[in-house]
This record gives structure tokens, C-alpha cells and sequence, in this order.
């Protein structure tokens, strides 16, 4: 697989944001944008033909991407021509290895967004058997994930793979990451600093 460091080299800067305080942001190169949104593996949420994308790298225990799922509806609520990504990259564990693999493995019926949905907007998760009773209250067909899982093994790894070279080239140090165009965010954003983002990815497309 390649490894993206050489085309997701970017700056580190600091944009002054609408909202009460500046955040640091790193800038990505254009190919390394294009890069991260080639097939990243699940489908968009939001608008079908986005001006704007939004990727976001998480896990499924990570608290603050818990804290962050009703801030990310709010901002596709809010605007009509945003598109959001999630790339899973499962770092605090087994369990969250084993949920991301699930998640990816139901996309094979249609269900990926239905499982991320409850795994991210559930409790931590502890054991193996819990992510699969979520799941399984969220409408997956269990038999069908098993053999998926099991006959996907080998795209679902090359997929986290992937997510986490994208994540190590980026410099991550952990979960969450947010792409808003060429921009980053190593770590929780709030509503107003998402749309600020938004808007400047917007303006460097004028």
C-alpha cells in the first residue's frame, strides 16, 4: 500500500477563526486531499454533490468523537452542500478493532452508516459481544456481517490500513482528526469553528 506522507505534507498555521478564539489548523496539499477522498471505502453523508467535504478520522471509544456526532449533524443540517467522510481508525483497542471491522463489514448490506451511528452514539464499548448486541439492535443482519466480515477480511484490513497511514501522515496523535477541505483539525471542534472552516474552504475555491 502506498504511504502518503510525501503528498500529505502540509503547514501548520493558525487561522483567525469567527469564533471567539483562533484554532491551529494544518493546510494539506491538494493531492494529498485528493488522496483521502479517492475511494475512501464508505459512502458520504449529506449532500450528494458537496462544495464542501468534511472527513473525519475517529474511534469508536474515543469520548470527544462521541461528543462530536451531534455538532457534525448540526453542521450537516445547517448546510445542504456539505458532504461528510468518516474514516474509521480503531486505536484505543481490540474492542475498537473489532467494532470498526463490524461497522465496515456491514456496509456489505447497506448498514454501514446504521452501525456507526449506534457504535458511536452508544456507550464505551467493553466487550465483543456488546458491539455485536448494538449492532444487532440497529437493524444489522448478524449471520450476513459474520460472513462478510469474514469474506471482506482482507479489504476491511487493507481499508484501516490505509486510514491509518492517511492518519500517521497527517500527524495525528489520536482520534478525533477533522478535514474540512484542505484544512485540519487535530482534535475536537465546535460548531462555529466548523463553519468557520467551511466558509474559508469556500473562499479559496472563488
Amino acid at each position: 500500500m502506498r504511504i502518503f506522507h510525501t503528498l500529505l505534507s502540509f503547514l501548520v498555521c493558525a487561522l483567525l477563526m469567527d469564533a471567539a478564539a483562533a484554532q491551529d489548523v494544518a493546510l494539506i496539499t491538494s493531492d494529498g486531499v485528493k488522496q483521502i477522498l479517492a475511494n475512501p471505502g464508505t459512502g458520504p453523508v449529506g449532500a450528494f454533490k458537496p462544495n464542501v467535504v468534511v472527513v473525519e478520522y475517529f474511534d469508536y471509544n474515543c469520548p470527544y468523537c462521541k461528543k462530536l456526532v451531534p455538532t457534525l449533524k448540526a453542521l450537516l443540517a445547517q448546510d445542504s452542500s456539505i458532504g461528510l467522510v468518516y474514516k474509521d481508525w480503531p486505536i484505543l483497542g481490540p474492542v475498537s478493532e473489532y467494532a470498526a471491522a463490524s461497522a465496515l463489514a456491514a456496509g456489505w448490506q447497506g448498514k454501514y452508516l446504521a452501525a456507526h451511528e449506534a457504535l458511536l452514539s452508544g456507550p464505551r464499548l467493553a466487550q465483543i459481544d456488546q458491539v455485536d448486541d448494538i449492532l444487532q439492535h440497529a437493524g444489522v443482519n448478524m449471520e450476513a456481517l459474520k460472513k462478510d466480515r469474514v469474506g471482506h477480511a482482507r479489504e476491511i484490513a487493507a481499508l484501516l490500513e490505509r486510514n491509518d497511514a492517511e492518519a500517521q501522515a497527517l500527524g495525528l496523535k489520536g482520534t478525533p482528526g477533522i478535514v474540512v477541505g484542505r484544512q485540519l483539525v487535530a482534535g475536537i471542534a465546535d460548531l462555529a469553528t466548523l463553519k468557520t472552516l467551511v466558509k474559508n474552504s469556500r473562499r479559496d475555491h472563488e
